[in-house]
C-alpha cells in the first residue's frame, strides 16, 4: 500500500508565516524616509503645481514612483551587503577627503532642509495661534529627546506613527470634490511645451530624491541590523514607502487642483498659511486648519526627524566615529552632538528669519539640487564597485536606475539653474 502524501498546504503556510516574518521585521526604514521625503516644501510644491496646472501634474506624480523606488533601493542593498553607511563606504572606497567632502555638502543640507521643516512646524502653529517661537522650541527639544534616547526602534515608532498624519491629505481631496471628468482628462495634458509647467516638473523631481534620504536609509538599515535574508522585505518596505508618499502628493495636487486651481488658477501658494486659507472657502475653515495643518505638522516633524539624523550618521560615517541611535550618548558623543546641533541650529534660523522664510527655502531648494550630482554619482558608482558581483544591478535593471538617476540629476540642475 503506498503511503498518503502529507498535504503541502501547511509547508506552504509555514513558508509563507516566515517571509512575512522577515517582512515585518525589515519595515521601517523604507516608509520612513518616504514619509520624510513628502515634507512642508514638497508639500508647497504639489499646492502650488495643483493651483497653476491643475489635474495636468497628476501624471509626472506617479511617473515619480518607479524613480524613487529604483534609487531608494540601492542604498538598501548596499546597506544589507556591506553593513556600511553611505559615508563609510565613500571613506573607505575613495578616501577620507571625498567622504568629507561629501558629509560637509549632506551637513549643510541637512540644516537648510530643517529650516524648511520647522518653518512647516510654525506654519501648523500659526494657525491656531500659537507664535512660531514656540511651536519651534517645543518641537526642538521633543525631537533631541527622542533622539537621545538611545534606541533605534523607538525613533522609528514614533517617527512613522507622527509621519502617518500625512494621509489625512487623502480625505482632505475628497472634501475637495474633484471633478471626475476632469481629473481624467487632466491625466492625458502634459503641456511640456509651456517652461512654466516643466520647471515645476523640475521641482516635483527636484523634491523626489534628497541628498540625506540616500545617507538615512542606509545609515537605519545598518542600524536596525537588517541581514541579507531580510533584503526583500527591506525592498517591500521601499516600494510600499513609495507608493504611500507619492499618493499624498496626488492628493495635495487634487486637493488644489479642485478648488483653487479651479476658482483662481495660478494664485500663490507659499506656505502653510496660504494654503490653508486658500482651502477654506472650499472645505471649510475647521477643516482646512486641523485636517491639512495636522498633515503638514506630521510631515514636518517626521522629516526633521529623518533629516538630522542622516546628518548625524554621515559626519560619524565620514570621520569612523561611533554612530548609532543604539549607542548611549557617552559612547557616540559626536553623533549625538551633530544631532543636536542640526536641530538647534535650524531652530535658530527659523526664528530669526520670521517673515523671509520663502527666500530662504529657495535657497534650500537650489542647494539639494546642486548637490543632487554628487549625492547619486557617488551612490551610483558605490553600487557598481562597493557590493559583490551577485548583489550588483544588471541588464534592464541596471539601465532603469542609471536613466532614473540621470533624469533626477538634469531635472534638479535645470530647476536650480532657473531658479538662480
Amino acid at each position: 500500500m503506498i503511503p498518503a502524501r502529507e498535504p503541502a498546504a501547511p509547508v506552504r503556510r509555514g513558508a509563507a508565516l516566515r517571509w512575512a516574518a522577515l517582512a515585518a521585521a525589515a519595515a521601517g526604514p523604507g516608509l520612513m524616509v518616504m514619509l520624510a521625503d513628502t515634507d512642508a516644501g514638497s508639500i508647497i510644491t504639489a499646492a502650488q503645481s495643483g493651483a497653476r496646472w491643475g489635474y495636468a501634474m497628476i501624471l509626472p506624480q506617479v511617473a515619480l514612483i518607479p524613480v524613487l523606488f529604483l534609487v531608494q533601493e540601492m542604498t538598501v542593498r548596499l546597506g544589507v551587503a556591506t553593513g556600511r553607511g553611505h559615508g563609510e563606504l565613500i571613506r573607505e572606497r575613495f578616501g577620507a577627503p571625498w567622504a568629507a567632502l561629501s558629509v560637509a555638502t549632506l551637513f549643510l543640507s541637512s540644516v537648510g532642509a530643517l529650516i524648511t521643516e520647522f518653518a512647516g512646524i510654525a506654519g501648523f502653529g500659526l494657525l491656531f495661534g500659537v507664535p512660531a517661537w514656540l511651536s519651534v522650541s517645543l518641537s526642538t527639544l521633543l525631537l533631541v529627546a527622542l533622539g537621545l534616547s538611545g534606541s533605534y526602534r523607538r525613533v522609528e515608532r514614533v517617527g512613522v506613527a507622527v509621519g502617518l498624519l500625512e494621509l489625512l491629505f487623502i480625505p482632505a481631496a475628497f472634501m475637495a470634490h474633484p471633478d471626475v471628468g476632469a481629473l481624467t482628462a487632466g491625466l492625458g495634458r502634459l503641456p511640456l511645451a509651456d517652461r512654466g509647467y516643466v520647471f515645476l516638473v523640475a521641482a516635483n523631481v527636484g523634491a523626489v530624491i534628497m541628498p540625506w534620504m540616500v545617507f538615512y536609509q542606509q545609515g537605519a538599515v545598518c542600524d536596525k541590523g537588517l541581514r541579507p535574508r531580510q533584503l526583500a522585505g527591506a525592498r517591500w518596505d521601499t516600494l510600499v514607502g513609495s507608493v504611500v508618499t507619492q499618493a499624498v502628493m496626488i492628493a495635495v495636487v487634487v486637493a488644489t487642483a479642485a478648488t483653487v486651481g479651479r476658482a483662481h488658477p495660478g494664485q500663490e501658494l507659499r506656505s502653510v498659511g496660504e494654503i490653508a486659507a486658500a482651502l477654506s472657502p472650499f472645505i471649510g475653515a475647521v477643516a482646512a486648519k486641523v485636517v491639512f495643518g495636522l498633515a503638514v505638522a506630521g510631515a514636518s516633524f517626521v522629516a526633521a526627524l529623518v533629516v538630522s539624523i542622516a546628518g548625524a550618521y554621515g559626519v560619524g560615517e565620514a570621520l569612523g566615529r561611533p554612530h548609532s541611535l543604539n549607542r548611549p550618548v557617552r559612547q557616540a558623543p559626536l553623533f549625538y552632538g551633530a544631532y543636536t546641533l542640526a536641530h538647534v541650529g535650524g531652530a535658530v534660523l527659523v526664528i530669526l528669519s520670521a517673515g523671509r522664510l520663502v527666500d530662504v527655502s529657495v535657497g534650500v531648494e537650489v542647494m539639494n539640487a546642486l548637490l543632487l550630482p554628487v549625492v547619486l554619482g557617488f551612490l551610483l558608482l558605490l553600487e557598481a564597485r562597493a557590493l559583490p558581483r551577485r548583489w550588483r544591478m544588471r541588464g534592464a535593471h541596471r539601465l532603469a536606475a542609471w536613466v532614473a538617476s540621470a533624469l533626477v540629476m538634469a531635472f534638479g540642475l535645470y530647476m536650480a539653474v532657473t531658479m538662480v
